[in-house]
């Protein structure tokens, strides 16, 4: 069935087309790319420090099987206009920006998908269920008191007392080499992030002291109580689940999804075998799979 997917994927990706449309917000203007179409609606979230292009690889093939496919550029550190003064960055902040896109989008039976730090926000998103999920996906992210994974906090410390600290202290992803160990990206793609794509995140972020500030904002304002209390909720959340995790995932080990598991209703655990926390990176036509046979499996249940 894998290679089957793969070869189908691979035939018809050319043919994709994602739009690219900007969306007045109350952050101000946000990217959004949309595939089209009356397919069952996927909605892909990502984290911090990347953009929507985190999610390429599977956005692709999921448009091409027909799926509308729909991917925003949050402001979390890689966006490249910084917010409104006054906007909340806040993880919450950002998960009411979500709402209010797909309020806006008129967006219906949704089946959201997050990833690390977006698959928090995801969780807070669901946690207060409004009408436009239909499901959740969360493909290796934190939840419960691992948000932020303990060695990332430091720079949530420099976030909060010294931001020009932590300023200093990243000056030195502007080289490849660094980027490779485990405090930056190392950890978090098994085979890599291809340069141009690392330098595209990253460019807001040296060029741009408004960005910088909503990043600092952002981080300062990461809370373990928020993830602990959505979990929580959605103890009692009534709609499909699906844990597409990486067992390998040195950040989110397999024992966050077994947890999740347990706590969330009817939610049920697949495996991404040879991958780390960017499962779109490091096995994206398995990543793929997975969201686009829920999606279906859901809509026809």
């Amino acid at each position: 069935m894998y290679s089957a997917y793969t070869q189908y994927v691979t035939l018809r990706a050319e043919a994709v087309t994602m739009a690219t449309t900007t969306h007045d917000t109350s952050f101000g203007p946000l990217t959004v790319r949309d595939s089209g179409g009356d397919g069952p609606v996927v909605l892909l979230i990502h984290g911090l420090l990347v953009d929507g292009r985190l999610w390429d690889r599977v956005a692709e093939p999921l448009a091409a099987s027909g799926l509308r496919v729909i991917v925003p550029d949050l402001p979390l550190g890689a966006h490249t206009q910084a917010v409104r003064s006054g906007a909340d960055v806040s993880p919450r902040g950002i998960a009411r920006l979500i709402d209010e896109l797909a309020t806006s989008m008129e967006l219906r039976d949704v089946t959201l998908v997050g990833n690390d730090t977006g698959g928090a926000i995801c969780q807070l998103v669901a946690a207060e269920q409004p009408h436009w999920i239909g499901a959740l996906v969360l493909t290796p992210c934190d939840c419960y008191e691992n948000f932020l994974p303990p060695m990332f906090r430091p720079m949530q410390v420099l976030a909060r007392r010294a931001p020009w600290a932590l300023t200093a202290a990243l000056q030195p992803l502007r080289l490849q080499a660094p980027r490779r160990l485990p405090f930056a990206f190392g950890w978090l793609a098994k085979r890599g992030i291809p340069r141009e794509l690392g330098d595209a995140w990253l460019h807001g972020f040296f060029h741009d002291r408004g960005i910088r500030r909503d990043l600092y904002a952002t981080l300062a304002a990461i809370d373990k109580a928020d993830t602990l209390a959505a979990a929580e909720k959605l103890r009692l959340f009534d709609r499909p689940v699906l844990l597409a995790w990486a067992p390998q995932d040195r950040f989110f080990t397999w024992r966050y999804a077994e947890r999740l598991a347990a706590d969330i209703p009817g939610a049920r655990i697949e495996r991404i075998e040879d991958s780390y926390t960017f499962t779109m990176l490091d096995q994206p036509a398995r990543t793929a799979e997975l969201i686009e046979a829920f999606a279906r499996e859901r809509v026809a249940a």
